[in-house]
C-alpha cells in the first residue's frame, strides 16, 4: 500500500523531484496552504498544480521550510496570483527584506530566485493549524542552519525537508564554509528518532513509512561524511552540478570549468577540501556524473540524464 494512503483527508503532496522540492498542499474547512513552492523554473508548474487542486478556493498560506531556491522558487508566482499570507523561517527574516541574495544562498550556489516577501515569520516551537491539524515548527539545521521541520503529533507525520530523506539527507553546506554542519545534523535526526513518526514526507522523493530505517541510513551516511570532510565537499560539487543540468538540461563541456571558478561555493570546496584548479574538479564532476549515469557527454555538450 502507497505511503500516500496514509495521509489525512485535508492533505495532498505534490511529488516533484531533485530540481524542485515537492509541495504539502492544505485543504482545510476554512483555510488553505502550501507548504514550499519548488523552484523558479517550474514555478508555472507549481501554480498549474495548486489551481487545478484548489479550484475556486484561493490559496490563503504559504509556508517555507527554508530558502533554499528549490523550495521557495515559486513564492512570488503564487503571490503573484493568491496575494497569499507568507511566513518564512524567522532567522532568513533581514536577508530576505534586504533581498540578501549573497546570505539567501543564492549567488552562493548559482542558483535562481525571484525577490518575494514575507507576511510573518515561524520560529522553532510555534503551533501551526494547516489542514484543519496541529503542526509544531522544530528546528533542523545541518543541511541548512535556519531549517525547519513541521510534525503533527496527532497523525504522527513528519514534513522532514531536507534533513532527512528515506535515503539520506541533503547537502551538509554549512561545513563547505568552514562552518559546523555535522553536528548538528546528527542532533537533528536524534530529534526525529524521538518523535512518534508513522509517515515522513520528505523535500524530495516519495514519502515513506519506515523512519526507523531511513533514520539508520542517515546515520550512517552523516558518520561516513563526518569522517573525512572531503566526502560532503565532493559530494556536493556533484549535486550542485547534478542541479545545473536538471535545471539546464545542457550546457557545453568547455564551460563547465567556468562554471566551478564562478559559484563560490564550488570555489570554496575547492580552496577547503579538494585542493583541485576548477577545470580539474570539472573534469571530475562531469566524469562523475556520466560513469553514475546522471549525465551523458553528447560530442561537445554535457547532457542531462535521468536516473
Amino acid at each position: 500500500m502507497s505511503a500516500l494512503a496514509a495521509l489525512p483527508a485535508s492533505m495532498r503532496v505534490f511529488e516533484r523531484g531533485w530540481l524542485s522540492a515537492n509541495n504539502i498542499l492544505f485543504i482545510g474547512r476554512d483555510q488553505t496552504a502550501l507548504v514550499d513552492s519548488g523552484y523558479l523554473t517550474h514555478a508555472p508548474q507549481t501554480l498549474a498544480l495548486v489551481r487545478r487542486a484548489l479550484g475556486e478556493r484561493p490559496l490563503d498560506l504559504l509556508f517555507n521550510t527554508h530558502l533554499h531556491s528549490d523550495h521557495c522558487g515559486g513564492n512570488a508566482a503564487l503571490q503573484a496570483h493568491y496575494g497569499c499570507f507568507t511566513a518564512i523561517p524567522r532567522a532568513e527574516a533581514e536577508a530576505v527584506r534586504a533581498w540578501d541574495e549573497n546570505a539567501l544562498s543564492y549567488k552562493a550556489t548559482g542558483q535562481q530566485c525571484a525577490r518575494f516577501g514575507f507576511d510573518a515569520t515561524v520560529a522553532p516551537g510555534d503551533e501551526l493549524l494547516l489542514g484543519d491539524l496541529r503542526w509544531q515548527a522544530l528546528a533542523a539545521p545541518g543541511h541548512d542552519p535556519r531549517s525547519l521541520i513541521f510534525y503533527c503529533a496527532d497523525e504522527g507525520i513528519l514534513l522532514s525537508a531536507d534533513a532527512l530523506w528515506e535515503n539520506g539527507f541533503g547537502v551538509i553546506f554549512p561545513e563547505l564554509d568552514g562552518a559546523s554542519g555535522f553536528a548538528e545534523a546528527r542532533d537533528t535526526l536524534a530529534l526525529i528518532a524521538a518523535l512518534d513518526v508513522r509517515l515522513v514526507i520528505p523535500g524530495h522523493g516519495a514519502p515513506f513509512t519506515d523512519s526507523g530505517a531511513a533514520l539508520a541510513r542517515a546515520a550512517s551516511r552523516l558518520e561516513y561524511l563526518a569522517a573525512d570532510p572531503t566526502r560532503n565537499a565532493e559530494n556536493a560539487v556533484k549535486v550542485l552540478l547534478k542541479f545545473l543540468l536538471l535545471e539546464r538540461q545542457q550546457f557545453a563541456l568547455a564551460d563547465v570549468a567556468g562554471m566551478f571558478a564562478a559559484i563560490p561555493v564550488l570555489a570554496g570546496a575547492r580552496a577547503r577540501f579538494l585542493r583541485r584548479d576548477a577545470a580539474e574538479l570539472a573534469d571530475w564532476a562531469i566524469d562523475a556524473l556520466v560513469r553514475a549515469g546522471a549525465a551523458r557527454i553528447d560530442g561537445a555538450l554535457l547532457r542531462n540524464a535521468d536516473l
